[in-house]
C-alpha cells in the first residue's frame, strides 16, 4: 500500500479483550514480566528505527515494548557506538582462539560459552564496572611490602616465543618500601588519612646497586628493537644520500606513532590468513523474511537496508547464521544460533565482533549508520549483563527516550531495577503525543486521519486506546504508521 507504514493484523488476547485488533492494549502478561505488543505486517526501516529508539523491538513480525515500571526485570535498550568501539582483553582472546583455529588448526581447551554473545568470566568486573579511585580506598587495604620480599619478577605482557634473555630483563630488584603514616597521625591504632611512601636504605646484599644503571623490562627492550628495526628500513629508503640529524629524528618519532598504536577490531578480523591456512571461514548474506521492507538509497550501504541472514560457512559447512537488521543509523542483532559442536570457537561473542566491525564498514558509505544495537541489557539478571562489555555503549532513558552512557547509568541501576536516567527533572519525552487527531488509521480500507474516524465511528469512543497507542509509538510514528480499526 502506498505510504503504508505499519499496521497491526487481526488477533485477540484471550486474558483481555482487545481494544483493537491486533493491538495489546491491555498489555500481554507472561514469565519475563509485562510488554505492549502488535504485529507489524509491513514496515519502513525508518519506522523500525523510530521505534527501536523508543525502546521497542521486534520479534518475527511480533514487534513489542516492556512496561519497564511493571516488569520483574527491566529491559533497557543498549546500543554500541561502533566507531569508538574499543576491543577488551576477553575480546582480543576471542578473536586470537578464531584466528589460531583458522590457520594453524589449533582448538581452544577453554569452557565454551552459556550465552549467545556472552564472554569469559574475566570481564566480570569489567561488566560491573567496579573501580576505586586512591581517596576510596581505606587504609586496610593497603599491604605493606615486606622488608624481606625485595626480589620481585614482574610478568608483564609475556608473549608467546619471548626469548630466555627477554625474561632474565624483566627481574628486577627493588629497594624496601615502607608505608609511614603521615606525621599529624600520633594516636596509634588510628586509621591514616595519608600515607606516604619513602625509600629505606635496602639490607646489605639486597636491593638495587645504586652504581649500575636500572634494570629494563622486556617489553621495553622489544619496542626500541622493533623501532632500530623499522629506523634501519626507512633509512635504507635514502641510500645514496645523507640523513640529517633532524630527518632520523622525523623518522624515529614517525616510527613511535605507529608501533604505540593499539590494534583495531579490523586488525584482528580481516587480518590476511597464510597460504597453508587449516581451515576457510566464508560469509554470505542476503535478505531474508521480515515485516522490513527492504530499502536501497543512493547514500545508503551497498547491501541496502532491510533484514539480513549472515551466514558462517567453515569448509564449506554452514556452523552459524547471524540475523540482522540494516537500519538508516544502524546494525540490530536481532538473533544468533550456530552448530553447538563448535562452541569451542565462542561464537556467540565472535559474531557480535564480526558485526561491529561490519557497522563500522557499512558507516563508509552510509555516514549516517554508526551505532551497533545489541537490543536489550538487562541489569538485575547477573548472567545479561555481559552486553555492558562492548564498550563505549549507551542506555535508552525509559522516560525521556534520551541515550546515556553506561557508566553513569550503572549506579542507578544498582539502587532500584528501573530508573530514569534523564538527570533533568524538567526534560519530558521530547517525540510524545501532541495531536491525537494526527494519528493516521486504516479503516474500511481507506487511510484517514483520528480526527476524520471519529466522527465517521459508532459505537462507544476509543479515544483512551488511540491515546495509548499513539504515547508509546510516539508522534512521529503514529503519522506514518497506520493503526488499523476494524
Amino acid at each position: 500500500m502506498p505510504g503504508a507504514g505499519s499496521y497491526p493484523s487481526s488477533a485477540e488476547n484471550a486474558r483481555n479483550p482487545l481494544p483493537w485488533a491486533g493491538w495489546r492494549g491491555g498489555g500481554l502478561r507472561s514469565e519475563t514480566g509485562s510488554v505492549w505488543g502488535m504485529w507489524a505486517h509491513s514496515m519502513t526501516v525508518q519506522d523500525y528505527q523510530d521505534l527501536i529508539d523508543r525502546g521497542w523491538r521486534r520479534s518475527g513480525k511480533y514487534v513489542y515494548k516492556p512496561i519497564m515500571n511493571q516488569t520483574c526485570c527491566p529491559q533497557y535498550t543498549i546500543r554500541c557506538q561502533a566507531l569508538r568501539f574499543q576491543t577488551s582483553k576477553s575480546h582480543k582472546k576471542v578473536l586470537k582462539k578464531m584466528l589460531k583455529f583458522l590457520s594453524k588448526g589449533d582448538v581452544s581447551k577453554g569452557v565454551s560459552e552459556e550465552e549467545p554473545m556472552d564472554s569469559h568470566t574475566e570481564d566480570v568486573v569489567t561488566c560491573d564496572f567496579a573501580y576505586k579511585s586512591e581517596s576510596h580506598v581505606s587504609q586496610s587495604e593497603l599491604t605493606p611490602l615486606s622488608v624481606d620480599h625485595t626480589e620481585r619478577v614482574e610478568n608483564e605482557d609475556k608473549d608467546i616465543g619471548e626469548t630466555k634473555e627477554e625474561v632474565n630483563a624483566q627481574q628486577v630488584e627493588s629497594g624496601s618500601l615502607q608505608i609511614c603514616a603521615h606525621k599529624d597521625t600520633t594516636v596509634p591504632g588510628e586509621p591514616s588519612h595519608s600515607a606516604k611512601i619513602v625509600h629505606a636504605p635496602p639490607k646489605p646484599g639486597k636491593g638495587a646497586d645504586l652504581s649500575k644503571p636500572p634494570c629494563r623490562k622486556a617489553k621495553d627492550i622489544r619496542k626500541e628493537r622493533k623501532l632500530q628495526k623499522l629506523l634501519q628500513n626507512q633509512t635504507c629508503a635514502f641510500e645514496g644520500s645523507e640523513l640529517q640529524a633532524g630527518d632520523q629524528v622525523f623518522l624515529l618519532q614517525n616510527s613511535k606513532s605507529k608501533t604505540n598504536q593499539p590494534k583495531t577490531i579490523e586488525d584482528f578480523i580481516f587480518v590476511s590468513l597464510p597460504d597453508d591456512a587449516q581451515h576457510k571461514l566464508e560469509f554470505t548474506r542476503f535478505l531474508c523474511n521480515s515485516p522490513l521492507e527492504a530499502e536501497n538509497a543512493p547514500n545508503g550501504p551497498e547491501c541496502g537496508y532491510g533484514s539480513f541472514h549472515q551466514q558462517y560457512w567453515l569448509d564449506g559447512k554452514i556452523i552459524a547464521v547471524g540475523v540482522i537488521d540494516i537500519l538508516p543509523y544502524c546494525v540490530s542483532s536481532v538473533y544468533l544460533y550456530y552448530d553447538p559442536d563448535y562452541s569451542f570457537l565462542s561464537l556467540g561473542v565472535y559474531s557480535a565482533l564480526r558485526e561491529i566491525a561490519f557497522t563500522r564498514q557499512l558507516h563508509e558509505k552510509a555516514p549516517d549508520l554508526c551505532f551497533y544495537y545489541m537490543g536489550f541489557y538487562i541489569h538485575s539478571c547477573p548472567k545479561m549483563r555481559y552486553k555492558g562489555q562492548y564498550r563505549p555503549s549507551d542506555l535508552l532513558c525509559p522516560e525521556t527516550y534520551v541515550w546515556t552512557p553506561i557508566e553513569q547509568c550503572l549506579p542507578l541501576l544498582e539502587h532500584s531495577k528501573y530508573c530514569r536516567f534523564n538527570q533533568d527533572v524538567k526534560a519530558v519525552d521530547e517525540g510524545r503525543i501532541k495531536e491525537l487527531g494526527r494519528v493516521r488509521v486504516l479503516h474500511k480500507r481507506t487511510v484517514m486521519p483520528y480526527s476524520v474516524y471519529k466522527k465517521r465511528r459508532k459505537g462507544p469512543s476509543d479515544e483512551a486506546s488511540v491515546q495509548q497507542y499513539a504515547s508509546l509509538v510516539g508522534q512521529t510514528c503514529s503519522e506514518r504508521m497506520l493503526l488499523f480499526r476494524s
